[in-house]
């Protein structure tokens, strides 16, 4: 049980978690579909102009069936995306509620029909992020105002509620913020570019773990892997360099 050895880091894609968020139609699904040998868990429509691999999740239970074909390996797939996880959360909460013959989360009382969603939802989305495949979770974005110690301010966050956001969070390797970004023209004029933000701000949420990604990358597969696998090269390469041999004058100076 307990290991011998050190676990390696990452270094494919394909091994890798994120949650990817944005406003609607920026690109995000047309972005995971470019993933290494996709298969969608589309919970809600809007793949018709994609060519990709496709489950339709309807309820929690068609979620359980996938997860379930999904850890058999009995399939060629190696990027799992949910699309969206907003909505499988919804149909997590409408699974325990039709489980328990309650109409709402509240009706349990002190908490315990959240508690048990969040727990249901926590369950399923470990067990793919634990399976041998890269895990996506694609969520929508939203303006929220929180409050500091400074004062009242508005951030950027994704769409699903706050217990299930800071699981999801803090489960991935990486938080992809897509949005737009404007640069002014040769002609005075300004240009929108679509953009994907890895980096923590107080103003929306990022992160990456890996520490390969630069701060801003174009909203494009092929300039997202290029980033990132410049970097991981150039570690590699880093740590495959010998270390310099001491001198002799080094090595006969005297300790003091």
């Amino acid at each position: 049980m307990l290991p011998k050895t050190k676990s390696k880091p990452k270094h494919t894609l394909s091994d890798l978690t994120a949650l990817m968020y944005g406003p609607s139609k920026i690109g995000k699904s047309t972005w995971c579909s470019k993933a290494d040998d996709a298969l969608f868990l589309a919970t809600e429509p809007g793949l018709n102009a994609l060519e990709v691999f496709q489950t339709p999740i309807t309820c929690w239970d068609d979620l359980l069936q996938a997860c379930a074909e999904i850890a058999e390996g009995k399939h060629e797939f190696k990027t799992i995306v949910v699309d969206t996880v907003d909505n499988a959360y919804k149909m997590c909460s409408d699974y325990v509620c039709k489980k328990f013959k309650i109409e709402h989360e509240s009706d349990l009382g002190y908490g315990k029909g959240y508690a048990l969603i969040n727990n249901e939802f926590q369950r399923v989305i470990n067990k793919l992020a634990f399976l041998p495949y890269g895990l996506i979770l694609i969520s929508h974005s939203q303006e929220r105002d929180i409050e500091t110690r400074t004062g009242k301010h508005t951030r950027i966050v994704p769409t699903l509620p706050e217990k299930a956001r800071k699981l999801v969070t803090g489960l991935v390797d990486l938080i992809l913020f897509c949005d737009l970004d404007m640069k002014t023209g040769e002609d005075g004029k300004p240009v929108w570019q679509r953009v994907m933000r890895t980096k923590p701000s107080p103003n929306y949420d990022a992160g990456d773990r890996t520490g390969r990604l630069p701060e801003v990358i174009p909203l494009d597969f092929s300039s997202f892997v290029k980033a990132f696998n410049n970097t991981a090269a150039g570690a590699a390469a880093s740590a495959a360099r010998p270390k310099p041999e001491p001198t002799a004058s080094a090595a006969a100076k005297p300790q003091q």
